[in-house]
């Protein structure tokens, strides 16, 4: 249950605000308690503001109860937008930060060092519920600020806690950047099933359904990784076969590891 005292506004209401706000809504969050700040949202976001009138983008000065400023906004826009909401630092908000690459200290910078401030970084599947988000606070972050910022965040998926910023860019390169990884996985499947002699759109149907598929398997059943792929593995069988390539010293584990890196490297350079 999504309960609030103040005003929650959401700065940036593109696709993971959206999601956000649907979630909220859909948890029990007051629309009187919401505002959003958006010069040209999109405009199924704008019909669901306007379906829950919700406040859109009023004059600051009529917020005086601030109390969660989510930041929503592309990291290349942030030092344009954070400016021109720093007056709302007057209500002391929790800042939680949804944006990568943007540091605590970033934000710190405009709200004040006695800001509360939380960084996250959330992933695509946020967008149908199925997200995972993890989450840092500088020390200013009261209990029930963090209390708050883990129920909104748990309204588009599963919520995490890492005491050391710096394990936010190692998050990114996992979770952040892994919904791109399966999507990969789901194309490279389907092109080898094309490959073999299966019709194009039967290979991405097969292949789409299986990836879904084994997800939610993992999902409901609670079972490793590891232990599900032991139970589809016939000794000598087809899958066994294929394990064996994909297993192998130069397959898919070491691969795997560069690539992770590579985004760690960047997630790195990136952060400000």
């Amino acid at each position: 249950m999504v309960k609030l005292t103040g005003t929650l506004v959401l700065v940036g209401a593109g696709k993971m605000g959206g999601a956000m706000l649907e979630g909220w809504l859909a948890g029990g969050a007051e629309p009187a308690h919401i505002v959003a700040l958006d010069p040209a949202p999109p405009p199924e976001m704008k019909a669901l503001l306007q379906r829950h009138d919700i406040r859109l983008n009023p004059d600051l000065s009529t917020i005086r109860d601030a109390e969660v400023v989510i930041i929503a906004v592309k990291p290349q826009l942030m030092e344009d937008v954070l400016p021109g909401i720093a007056a709302l630092k007057a209500s002391k908000p929790l800042v939680l930060s949804v944006a990568a690459g943007k540091k605590i200290a970033s934000f710190e910078r405009h709200f004040g060092a006695d800001a509360a401030v939380i960084r996250t970084i959330p992933n695509t599947p946020a967008a149908v519920g199925r997200g995972i988000t993890a989450m840092a606070s500088n020390p200013n972050v009261s209990p029930a600020q963090l209390a708050l910022a883990r129920t909104l965040l748990e309204a588009v998926g599963e919520v995490v806690t890492v005491d050391n910023e710096a394990m936010i860019d190692a998050v990114t390169a996992v979770s952040g950047s892994g919904p791109a990884y399966v999507f990969y996985l789901t194309e490279c499947l389907a092109a080898a099933g094309e490959k073999i002699g299966l019709p194009k759109d039967l290979a991405v149907q097969l292949a789409r359904a299986t990836v879904a598929g084994s997800g939610e398997l993992m999902r409901q059943s609670g079972t490793d990784a590891a232990t599900l792929r032991q139970n589809v593995t016939s000794p000598k069988g087809t899958t066994y076969e294929a394990l064996q390539v994909l297993m192998a010293a130069d397959g898919m584990g070491p691969l795997f590891e560069k690539a992770v890196a590579a985004a760690l490297r960047r997630s790195r350079e990136l952060a400000s």
